[in-house]
């Protein structure tokens, strides 16, 4: 039985998801690509993500309401989500915060390492520090 922590991953910047992917492969993570907001909606119903990495821009349905409707879906509600944007602005942290988000990193403020931390730290995977 596979007992890896799966992580879907919403990013419509195919080189930079494919970054991630291989990184979080490596770190022994089912993962699973998505490129749009749709996609991510079905995906955490189907996939059944232990934590969703989350880009904000994307087509069809931004970040922010994929975010919203997560948090609204009873399936969906408790799944760990970080948003990773390029959105630096701390009106749209708050925006995300106030949705429900569990993290928010700004991709120019922090390198793949950092982000594969953040998930460990998510999930329970890291000693917790205080």
């Amino acid at each position: 039985m596979d007992v890896r922590k799966k992580i879907l991953l919403v990013e419509d910047d195919t080189v930079l998801s494919g970054v991630y992917k291989s990184r979080l492969e490596m770190e022994d993570f089912k993962t699973l690509e998505v490129n749009n907001g749709e996609d991510a909606l079905s995906a955490a119903l189907d996939f059944k993500p232990d934590l969703i990495l989350l880009d904000a821009m994307m087509p069809k349905i931004s970040g922010f309401d994929v975010l919203d409707i997560l948090r609204n879906t009873p399936e969906t509600a408790n799944i760990k989500i970080i948003m990773l944007t390029a959105l630096s602005q701390p009106k749209d942290k708050e925006r995300a915060e106030s949705l429900g988000v569990d993290d928010y990193l700004v991709k120019s403020q922090v390198v793949i390492g950092d982000v594969v931390e953040r998930v460990k730290y998510h999930l329970g995977m890291l000693p917790q520090s205080n």
